[in-house]
């Protein structure tokens, strides 16, 4: 029989070999990290040589060349150790490189993949501005064709990986425009490196609730020169490029949430086995038993729904958006509900660092916004269900 979780051989060895590493290198530094608000750029480029920043592009352009499932089990596992530094890497691998490796041109594709898949660059992506989240087809940064290129004027928002520390840019990052005289749906995307005239860090976004081991940042454009290659496929056409990524986007968001609860399920598992209170231990009390089986039951309805979708996700296309949407809203808001579960059954232990579950909490919250709100997939979801009329 077929193991959903992990479908062929090399899926069960991916996993075992992140879960390896992310017991003995990413959890040990997560407290310090997310507690410093910096981001581990040596622990980053550690990705890069067990071949995984890019995860889904590829070998080709220096990727692993793998499918949706494997980016999911990625995520999962960064994330039961340190969702802030996970936030970083599904920026870099799904927002920047998987997005190029779909929609780029051969020689963009080989001018910055290697690089990116090694480490040697840190990508990203900028889509939201500081009055247009949601509602994409409302951003106002434009792309004014010009002799030779494009000058890009504007601001985008909540960039990850946008910052590296206070004062440095992340390398490289694929920015949506509005070119003049298109309609509202007609965006187009362009490549922008780290020293282009025009391109500069606003500000480094600093006390965030949680995912504080990613940087945030406002990125300013103003006449910033992209020279013609770098238009990334047609004018107008990065409507359809945002859409075949946002379903994969959300999928990995959602496996980060499977990551923060099955971490909060373990932590208070062993909390309730190993502390005893009115001589008994923890676990022999209903109140205690209920929250951890219904932890366990909620983590694993979300892991089934989340790896059938992306066991039949195509990265090359979209289509199935009821779904990427209906993990997100479901796993944003149960990691959330099981990691409060868990600082409850830790208590006092639980309202500090130590035990990893407060973080995880903080973290959490972000799902829930980041990558299309709750109310924004509920709208998509709705929509998308009147259209069908008939479950299948």
């Amino acid at each position: 029989m077929t193991d959903l979780f992990n479908p062929t051989e090399d899926h069960a060895a991916l996993r075992e070999m992140i879960r390896k590493f992310t017991e003995r290198e990413v959890l040990p530094q997560a407290i310090e990290y997310d507690r410093d608000e910096k981001f581990n750029m040596g622990l980053f480029r550690k990705l890069g040589e067990l071949g995984v920043l890019g995860v889904t592009v590829s070998e080709e352009w220096g990727g692993a060349g793998l499918d949706a499932v494997a980016a999911t089990i990625v995520h999962e596992e960064l994330s039961a150790a340190d969702p802030g530094f996970c936030l970083a890497f599904l920026a870099h691998s799904m927002l920047f490189a998987n997005n190029l490796g779909l929609n780029g041109s051969d020689a963009q594709r080989l001018k910055y993949l290697p690089k990116a898949c090694s480490g040697e660059l840190i990508g990203g992506m900028c889509m939201s501005e500081p009055n247009a989240g949601t509602d994409v087809l409302g951003m106002a940064t434009s792309a004014k064709k010009v002799e030779g290129g494009y000058l890009l004027n504007g601001a985008k928002m909540w960039i990850t990986n946008g910052a590296v520390d206070d004062e440095t840019l992340g390398d490289v990052f694929l920015v949506y425009a509005r070119q003049e005289g298109d309609e509202r749906h007609a965006l187009s995307m362009f490549i922008v490196e780290k020293g282009d005239p025009g391109f500069s860090l606003g500000q480094r976004i600093k006390e965030k609730l949680g995912m504080r081991a990613s940087g945030t940042a406002e990125l300013v454009f103003e006449d910033c020169f992209v020279p013609d290659d770098r238009l990334v496929g047609e004018r107008g056409q990065a409507t359809l490029h945002m859409m075949r990524n946002l379903e994969l986007e959300r999928v990995t968001l959602a496996a980060m949430s499977l990551g923060m609860a099955r971490k909060c399920v373990e932590v208070m598992n062993d909390y309730a086995t190993d502390r005893a209170a009115f001589g008994k231990r923890l676990r022999d009390f209903g109140q205690i038993q209920a929250m951890i089986a219904d932890s366990y039951a909620d983590y694993m309805a979300g892991r089934s729904y989340v790896y059938t979708v992306a066991d039949r996700l195509s990265l090359d296309s979209h289509g199935n958006r009821l779904d990427s949407d209906g993990v997100k809203l479901y796993c944003g808001r149960m990691a959330k509900q099981v990691a409060d579960r868990a600082i409850q059954v830790l208590g006092g232990y639980g309202y500090v660092g130590e035990y990893h579950v407060e973080r995880l909490w903080r973290d959490a919250r972000l799902i829930e916004i980041g990558g299309g709100t709750n109310e924004a997939h509920q709208k998509n979801m709705t929509r998308d269900l009147a259209r069908q009329r008939q479950l299948k």
